[in-house]
C-alpha cells in the first residue's frame, strides 16, 4: 500500500529525503520564479484575452497541485505563452469580445483540459505524443510567437484591432488604422522592449521584467501617464478566486473539446519535452504518464478555481533550474509569493501602463522564433523541412489548430510516402571480411558472381509491399546476366504484414518459374515466427533461411558448386574472413 501511494503521490518520496539544505534552495527557487511569473502571467492573461488577474490566479492553486503528483524536480508550473494563444483562438470563436464569457469559458476549458490529461495518464497514452513530430512542433513554434507578437499590435500603438488569431486579419486592419497610432504609447513601447531586449543581451541572469516593472512603478507614482492617453491596467480585484463549477451543457462541452484537446496534447508535449530534458540533465528519471495526471489534476483543481489553463514554462523552469531548485516543492513557494501578491499587493500593479504588459510578451515569445531549428531541418532532412513549413504556413493562415492538424497530416504522408519507397541497397563482399555493405557506398565492396544481395532498409508491409516485388523482379531479371540466386537481407525488416507474406510469395513463385531462387537472412526472431506461421513457409523452408548474409552466400555457392562441380564456394572462401 505503501509502495503504491508514493507511486502515486510521488511527493510522498519527496518528504522522505526532504533536508534542510533542500528547502533553502527550494525558497530561493521559488521566490524568484515568482517575481518573474507575477508580470509574466498578468501579461500572459491578457494573449488569451481575460483580464490579467486570471494569469495571477494560474500562479496560484495549481503550483500547490503539482508537487503532489508531478515526478520532475525541475519545471516551473503555470501560464504559458503558446498555450495562451491556443486557449484565444478559441474563446476568439465561442465568445467574441464578452471579456465575461471568456473567463468563463476559459477557466471550463482549464477544467476539460484537466479531465482529459488525466484520462490520458490513467490509461497510459502518454503516446499520443508521438504525434507531434519535431517538424510539426517545429513549424508551430516558430509560427506561435509571430501571431502572439502580431495580437500585442493593438496594445503597443494603443488601436483596437480585432480579437483574431489570423495573422492576416491583423496587419489588413492595422494597413487602414495607421492614422490612429498614439505616439506616447508607441514611443514607451519601444523603450520598454529596448530595456527589455538589453537586459536580456547585456544581464541575462537578472530578471528584466520585474527590474521594468519596479521601475515603471516608481516611476509612475510621481507621473500621471493618464495625462499623456497611455492606457493602464486599471483595477485589479485584490483577494483569493472563488470555487466556480459553472453549469454547461452537452453542447456548450462539445464547441469547448477541440481547444481542450489540442491544450490538452500541446501542454502534454511541453511537459514531457521539458521534463525528460531535466531529468537526462541530473540524472533522475520522470514518468510521462504521471506527468499527465501531475499537470491534469493541476488544470483541474485551478479551473475550479477560475484558473486558465497550465503547462510547464521553458523560461521560469530554466530560472527554478539556476536558482538552485532540488525538488518540485519550489513549485509551492513560487505559489505563496503569489498568494501574497493576491492578498496585498495587486493595487500596486493597477497603475502599469498596458504597453509593459505587451513589451513583457513581445520580447518573451521572439525567442521561442527559433531559426536554428528550421536551418537544421533544411541542411538535415528535406521533407522535414517542408513538414515543418507546411505546419507554419498553415498556423499563420489557416488557424492554429487546423494548422496542427495539417502538420500531423504532412508529417503522416511524408512517412507514408519515404515507407512506400524505401531505400533497396545491392551489397558486395568487402574483402577479407565478412562483411557486406552497399555497392553504391564502399568503393571496395565486390559481386559474387551468379548471387544478388538486396537489403530492404524498411519494414515490409502493404504500403511499399508493390515497390519491393517490381524492384527485387527487375533486378533479378532484366540484367545481361541473371543470377542464380537472390538473397534478401533481412536485418532490417522490422515487421512482416499480410501483404507483404503474399507479395513475397508471389515473389518466389515467378523466380522458380525463372530458375532463381531465393534466400532470406538475417531475419529477427518476430519475423520469422511470422514467416513459420504463415503459408509463406511452405515456400520457404529451412535450408532457404540463414543467419546471416555471409552463411546464405556459402549456401547459394555450394549449391552451384554441387550443380556444376565448380570451385566458387572455394573461391569464395578465399576472399572472406
Amino acid at each position: 500500500m505503501k509502495k503504491l501511494l508514493r507511486k502515486y503521490l510521488p511527493i510522498l518520496e519527496v518528504l522522505s529525503n526532504y533536508d534542510i539544505s533542500k528547502l533553502k534552495n527550494d525558497i530561493v527557487a521559488g521566490a524568484t520564479v515568482g517575481v518573474v511569473l507575477i508580470p509574466q502571467g498578468m501579461a500572459y492573461a491578457i494573449i488569451a484575452g481575460v483580464p490579467p488577474i486570471y494569469g495571477l490566479y494560474a500562479g496560484l492553486l495549481p503550483l500547490f497541485i503539482y508537487p503532489l503528483f508531478g515526478t520532475s524536480r525541475h519545471i516551473s508550473i503555470g501560464p504559458v505563452a503558446i498555450d495562451m494563444l491556443i486557449l484565444a483562438a478559441g474563446l476568439g470563436i465561442l465568445a467574441g469580445d464578452d471579456l465575461t464569457q471568456k473567463a468563463i469559458l476559459a477557466v471550463m476549458i482549464a477544467v476539460l483540459t484537466g479531465i482529459l490529461q488525466v484520462l490520458m495518464g490513467v490509461f497510459k497514452l502518454g503516446f499520443a505524443f508521438n504525434l507531434f513530430s519535431r517538424p510539426v512542433i517545429s513549424g508551430f513554434t516558430i509560427a506561435a510567437p509571430i501571431i502572439i507578437i502580431a495580437s500585442q499590435m493593438g496594445t503597443l500603438l494603443n488601436i483596437d484591432i480585432p480579437n483574431t488569431q489570423y495573422i492576416y486579419e491583423i496587419f489588413y486592419h492595422l494597413s487602414g488604422h495607421f492614422d490612429q497610432v498614439h505616439f506616447p504609447s508607441l514611443a514607451l513601447s519601444i523603450a520598454f522592449i529596448c530595456f527589455l531586449a538589453g537586459m536580456k543581451r547585456f544581464y541575462s541572469h537578472l530578471p528584466e521584467s520585474v527590474i521594468l516593472v519596479g521601475l515603471t512603478i516608481l516611476v509612475v507614482s510621481f507621473v500621471n501617464i493618464a495625462d499623456f492617453g497611455i492606457s493602464q491596467i486599471g483595477e485589479i480585484p485584490s483577494g483569493l478566486p472563488d470555487f466556480a463549477l459553472h453549469s454547461t451543457s452537452y453542447e456548450e462541452i462539445k464547441s469547448l473539446l477541440p481547444n481542450a484537446l489540442t491544450l490538452a496534447l500541446i501542454q502534454f508535449m511541453t511537459v514531457a519535452s521539458l521534463s525528460k530534458s531535466f531529468a537526462r540533465k541530473h540524472g533522475y528519471t520522470v514518468n510521462p504518464n504521471q506527468e499527465l495526471i501531475a499537470i491534469g489534476s493541476s488544470n483541474i483543481v485551478g479551473g475550479l478555481f477560475q484558473s486558465l489553463p497550465v503547462s510547464s514554462s521553458f523560461s521560469r523552469s530554466a530560472i527554478a533550474e539556476q536558482a538552485g531548485a532540488k525538488t518540485s516543492i519550489n513549485n509551492i513557494f513560487a505559489g505563496i509569493l503569489i498568494l501574497l501578491t493576491l492578498l496585498f499587493l495587486t493595487s500596486l500593479f493597477e497603475v502599469l501602463p498596458e504597453p509593459l504588459l505587451g513589451a513583457i510578451i513581445v520580447v518573451s515569445v521572439s525567442s521561442l522564433i527559433d531559426i536554428k531549428e528550421l536551418r537544421f531541418l533544411i541542411n538535415t532532412k528535406r521533407r522535414d523541412a517542408v513538414v515543418a513549413f507546411i505546419t507554419f504556413a498553415s498556423v499563420l493562415v489557416i488557424g492554429i489548430q487546423e494548422g496542427i492538424i495539417i502538420g500531423i497530416i504532412a508529417s503522416v504522408l511524408a512517412l507514408l510516402i519515404k515507407m512506400s519507397k524505401p531505400t533497396v541497397a545491392e551489397l558486395g563482399l568487402i574483402p577479407d571480411t565478412r562483411d557486406f555493405k552497399n555497392i553504391s557506398r564502399f568503393d571496395n565492396a565486390k559481386k559474387i558472381p551468379g548471387v544478388l544481395i538486396l537489403r530492404i532498409d524498411a519494414s515490409f508491409s502493404f504500403v511499399n509491399a508493390e515497390f519491393f516485388k517490381n524492384y527485387i523482379l527487375e533486378e533479378s531479371m532484366n540484367r545481361n546476366t541473371s543470377p542464380k540466386y537472390v538473397i534478401i537481407d533481412g536485418s532490417t525488416i522490422g515487421d512482416l504484414d499480410v501483404s507483404a507474406i503474399d507479395t513475397l510469395m508471389m515473389i518466389i513463385e515467378t523466380l522458380n518459374k525463372y530458375g532463381i531462387e531465393l534466400y532470406l537472412s538475417g531475419l529477427i526472431g518476430p519475423v520469422r515466427d511470422v514467416i513459420r506461421r504463415s503459408e509463406i513457409g511452405a515456400f520457404v523452408k529451412s535450408d532457404r533461411i540463414y543467419s546471416t548474409v555471409h552463411e546464405a552466400v556459402k549456401a547459394a555457392l555450394r549449391k552451384q558448386d554441387l550443380g556444376d562441380e565448380g570451385s566458387r564456394l572455394s573461391d569464395y572462401s578465399n576472399h572472406s574472413a
